[in-house]
């Protein structure tokens, strides 16, 4: 770094103004805290407004099923009202089942006297409203530029030659995470060999507000419903999951032989699937921090651990994340003492990482169980789908800690 370059001091820095990093800036702002949101992208195309859906390609491919954990966490950093001031959509039902067999689950939030199970989201409107709520806020933003480097001892360079300094800096920057990385603090990762074609549908049937989900050897198939802004009950998000050479198949089709095996895939649940938006497809793999704290640093969200989308837990779990570096940051300074107080980050730890590795644990576990082919785990597998069906506490139980709330 220049010795000239200015420097700012803040005492929290936050490095990328996703949907968790911006919604933690969010919450510390209003606990008093000096704090900086760097994001690449310029706040002014992430605050624009959101063309009217009338078409399949006129909404974004990548949502969240935002659980209502998270919508409470969003409730009290004021955005949530802003989320439902835009396109989203709330599912009553759940639907599962194997597609090689006759096991089936059904979740009803009217068993568990709620509302929904959870929301569908776009992501840009989560990220719209968050920044929305920013502007009101004490958050210093600085947007457009990115950061160039990073160490305790300096500080962080940004790629325009400023230079800021900050008691913590926490990595909101991704799966990809550069402060990660510069920390040295390592990983545990394993390339699932699939990929997840995400897009979006309308379909012949309405959805019903539910989420539809056919597991087969080869990976999971998500239905997701949305709403545009007359309230057409048409459309759908997809995920769809499979292993990587069968995704390569599936994206060099022509649009209509995709939409034919795409409405072969969801067993016509809702009908002809009657338009397609373009395709993308990413690769998957899990990748989990062996530790989330270094000195003056944590992680959050994706930068800390990246799942298997089959269960849409992802933005839940950093939203988790977020909700215990609020409390601990929040009982600190409540007590006198600093953001990068070494206790204060070793409780944030202890608190996420458990958590974090335990859904993991099971999302794998439910990966690997849907693609044993062999007839024994099959029948197995329908069994236990249809038994779990009829068992409405346990099933309730399960649906409950899914959505973060008490059955």
């Amino acid at each position: 770094m220049t010795a000239d370059a200015p420097t700012q001091q803040f005492d929290i820095l936050i490095v990328g103004g996703g949907m968790i990093g911006s919604a933690l800036a969010l919450g510390l702002s209003r606990q008093g805290w000096q704090v900086g949101l760097i994001e690449g992208a310029p706040a002014a195309s992430l605050m624009a407004p959101a063309e009217p859906a009338n078409s399949v390609d006129d909404f974004e491919p990548r949502v969240s099923a935002i659980s209502l954990a998270s919508q409470r966490l969003l409730e009290e950093l004021g955005a949530w009202p802003k989320v439902q001031a835009s396109r989203h959509c709330g599912y009553r039902e759940m639907t599962v089942w194997d597609g090689d067999g006759t096991g089936r689950i059904h979740f009803d939030a009217a068993e568990l006297h709620a509302r929904s199970l959870g929301t569908i989201v776009e992501n840009r409107n989560i990220v719209r409203a968050l920044f929305e709520s920013l502007s009101d806020s004490s958050v210093q933003l600085l947007d457009g530029v990115r950061v160039k480097a990073w160490s305790r001892e300096q500080g962080v360079e940004l790629e325009d030659g400023r230079r800021l300094v900050a008691r913590l800096v926490v990595g909101a920057d991704g799966a990809l995470s550069r402060l990660r990385q510069w920390s040295g603090l390592a990983t545990r990762e394993w390339d699932y060999d699939q990929q997840a074609i995400v897009c979006t549908v309308r379909t012949s049937q309405n959805h019903r507000y539910t989420a539809w989900q056919r597991f087969s050897p080869t990976g999971p198939l998500a239905f997701l419903p949305l709403l545009n802004e007359a309230g057409d009950e048409h459309f759908c998000s997809i995920v769809w999951s499979q292993d990587t050479l069968e995704a390569r198949r599936l994206m060099a089709l022509e649009t209509e032989s995709f939409r034919k095996e795409l409405e072969a895939a969801i067993e016509r649940e809702l009908g002809e699937v009657l338009a397609v938006s373009r395709r993308f497809a990413f690769p998957l793999r899990q990748r989990h921090a062996k530790d989330y704290i270094a000195d003056g640093l944590a992680l959050v969200g994706d930068a800390a651990h990246t799942i298997h989308p089959l269960a849409g837990q992802g933005a839940n779990l950093g939203y988790g994340d977020v909700r215990a570096l609020l409390e601990e940051l929040g009982r600190a300074r409540a007590l006198g003492l600093a953001p990068d107080d070494a206790s204060v980050l070793a409780r944030y730890q202890r608190r996420r990482k458990g958590e974090n590795l335990t859904m993991m644990a099971a999302m794998e576990g439910f990966k690997q169980l849907f693609a044993r082919d062999e007839l024994p785990v099959r029948w197995l597998r329908n069994t236990g789908m249809r038994w779990l069906n009829q068992l409405a506490p346990l099933k309730n139980r399960i649906a409950a800690e899914a959505m973060g709330i008490d059955a």
